[in-house]
């Protein structure tokens, strides 16, 4: 399980095309640091398993079907990526439950600047519309945030200026891709109403 909270901006170094999935090495020292063959990191909002690690980069290797369903395809080297580890049981809760399962992915549509925020606005697939709620949690490349406002097919967020330096959010511009993954607890609520609404029906 992860937060939300990125721990470094890291970098794509090497790409490796493995036929029906792709090899991906990356850089970032603070990650890796005691990381092992095994251990998870979520590299923006996807959960990879680490292959190796060596001077401080790490590979993990990203079959098709993830490729397909979040914004990892579209990196190549240079690249830079959210990087966080997973939660360790004693540690602080910074963000909000997040599981590095991405839903769908969502593209800036434009972002506003102020003098000491921004206002960034990204299109929302139909079918996670509904998980999607004013001043509620959602996942953004890895990044926990706080939705400003729902619409039916968009929704809003406000980054500080930590997030904007220390995430890709800060460096992503209108027609760029990301990773979208919803409040898990909305999805698990729907599916237990839905449950006893099937029993009533009975």
């Amino acid at each position: 399980m992860f937060t939300g909270i990125v721990e470094e901006l890291g970098e794509i170094t090497a790409v490796e095309n493995l036929g029906d999935a792709s090899r991906f090495r990356l850089r970032g020292p603070v990650v890796t640091e005691g990381a092992k063959h095994g251990d998870s990191i979520a590299v923006n909002g996807v959960c990879l398993t680490v292959v190796e690690t060596a001077d401080g980069e790490f590979t993990a290797d990203v079959m098709a079907e993830t490729l397909k369903r979040s914004s990892l395809g579209a990196l190549a080297v240079g690249s830079r990526v959210n990087l966080e580890r997973p939660m360790v049981a004693d540690g602080r809760f910074g963000g909000h439950i997040v599981q590095g399962h991405v839903d769908g992915t969502g593209t800036i549509i434009d972002r506003k600047p102020s003098e000491n925020w921004e206002i960034v606005k990204i299109s929302l697939p139909a079918d996670l519309a509904r998980y999607v709620v004013e001043k509620g949690s959602i996942t953004v490349d890895g990044v926990s945030l706080t939705v400003v406002d729902a619409g039916p097919d968009y929704f809003t967020i406000s980054l500080i200026p930590t997030t904007l330096a220390l995430t890709t959010l800060g460096i992503k511009q209108a027609g760029d891709p990301v990773n979208l993954e919803v409040d898990v607890i909305a999805k698990y609520v729907e599916r237990l109403l839905g449950s006893r609404t099937e029993e009533s029906a009975k």
